[in-house]
């Protein structure tokens, strides 16, 4: 288990002054809060960066020798899962008292980022698990659902969030999916669509509407274990993360006890809609640890490869446009760590989660490209695992809100600002 990230606390000191006058002396003591100290955003807690190192060697030591197969066979593999679980890495930021590593949502970001270097595949496991499924039961769980829950899902249960429905996907709140009262239990009826890690996954949030006149109003979620029910319909065949689960799911008469719904009747909407937008900075993390490791597996070809007399990285051509994308990862790491930074002071971040899901997907597509054309026909081939990183990058302008939805957000506060 990793260690809580600790959070340092400024004092506030007391400096007592003495005025001299022209005709008596007196002193003021004054209250003066000390300054808070500037960095940079590449600035870690020595927490974060040990955490970073020891993710880092699970994902090369473990994750990356299974890579390939995983992705020929479109399969996660038990062992990476029960790794996750081994390792800390599927409660961050849970209590200790619930099993968890107890660190900052920061150090969420940072584990997303390093397992997408090596396998966005894992990355999103993890990132759907952290920043969705445990933050709802954090947030909103009751004492007693946490004290039920949490712990199963920071050592051995894989969740899994059950929002969008074949009808449902920029307006994800247009759900069909019904929920009915009978005695103390709710029965649920309907189907979800494109839910990730819902193969393996045991604990399922499922969105559901107890009451459709209400509208939007009326969504609730509601915590399920597969042996209640949950039919696993069909499991997709995708372009890109194919290791990642993406499954339809069917309830046909799905009984929960009234105690598992979470955050009160009616409450899915606002429930939903404040943990998407962290989720956005998760995915803006796996499109940043994607990027970059599909730059740092061609960047050295280029020294290695020689044509002409000299590396084809020493070209002008080339330079130029290795240049171009190391600026484009810094400015996405940027918005990355600055919307993770905001949302753990407490301060707004909507715009900025937005801003950096939408920029890091473009950056994560033009970069993995980049990187095939950089190494040519070898590039071009499975072997290198190149060509995976810009087959995975699709997926960024699309789930957790696709790259329109993100600029619509941005514009709409834009417009508050200056209208």
């Amino acid at each position: 288990m990793f260690r809580a990230a600790s959070r340092s606390v400024r004092a506030t000191k007391l400096r007592s002054k003495t005025l001299v006058g022209p005709s008596r002396m007196f002193s003021v003591s004054a209250m003066r809060a000390e300054e808070p100290q500037l960095n940079s955003l590449s600035t870690f807690t020595e927490e974060e960066n040990m955490f970073r190192d020891s993710v880092k060697r699970f994902a090369v030591d473990v994750v990356g020798p299974k890579v390939r197969e995983m992705d020929e066979k479109e399969s996660m593999d038990p062992i990476v899962i029960q790794g996750l679980f081994e390792q800390g890495l599927m409660g961050i930021e849970t209590s200790a008292e619930h099993g968890g590593a107890e660190a900052s949502f920061t150090s969420a970001i940072i584990a997303i980022e390093e397992l997408a270097k090596i396998d966005p595949s894992v990355s999103v496991m993890c990132d759907v698990h952290n920043t969705l499924v445990n933050t709802i039961l954090r947030k909103y769980g009751t004492k007693e659902q946490q004290d039920k829950w949490l712990p199963l899902l920071s050592n051995s249960k894989l969740g899994s969030f059950c929002l969008s429905e074949p009808v449902s996907g920029s307006d994800a709140f247009a759900l069909q999916t019904r929920a009915t009262k009978d005695g103390d239990h709710w029965v649920i009826n309907g189907s979800k669509m494109w839910i990730t890690n819902s193969y393996e996954a045991e604990i399922f949030l499922i969105f559901a509407n107890i009451d459709p006149s209400k509208g939007y109003k009326g969504i609730t979620c509601f915590i399920a274990t597969r042996d209640m029910g949950v039919q696993i319909a069909k499991k997709e065949e995708k372009l890109g993360i194919r290791a990642s689960s993406t499954c339809t799911l069917n309830f046909d008469d799905l009984r929960i006890p009234a105690e598992n719904i979470i955050g009160g009747e009616g409450k899915g909407y606002k429930l939903a809609i404040e943990i998407l937008n962290e989720g956005r900075i998760g995915i803006a993390a796996q499109m940043l640890g994607l990027a970059q490791g599909a730059f740092d597996k061609a960047v050295p070809y280029t020294y290695q490869r020689t044509q002409f007399g000299q590396p084809i990285g020493t070209f002008q051509g080339m330079q130029f446009q290795i240049a171009e994308a190391a600026v484009e990862l810094e400015t996405a790491r940027l918005l990355t760590y600055n919307a993770a930074r905001r949302k753990e002071e407490g301060r707004s971040f909507t715009k900025e989660a937005a801003m950096a899901k939408y920029w890091a997907s473009n950056v994560a597509q033009r970069v993995s490209g980049s990187a095939i054309e950089w190494c040519g026909g070898v590039g071009f081939t499975r072997e290198t695992g190149i060509e995976k990183f810009w087959r995975d990058s699709k997926i960024g302008a699309i789930y957790e809100g696709t790259s329109n939805i993100q600029l619509q957000t941005i514009a709409k506060f834009i417009q508050q600002e200056y209208s």
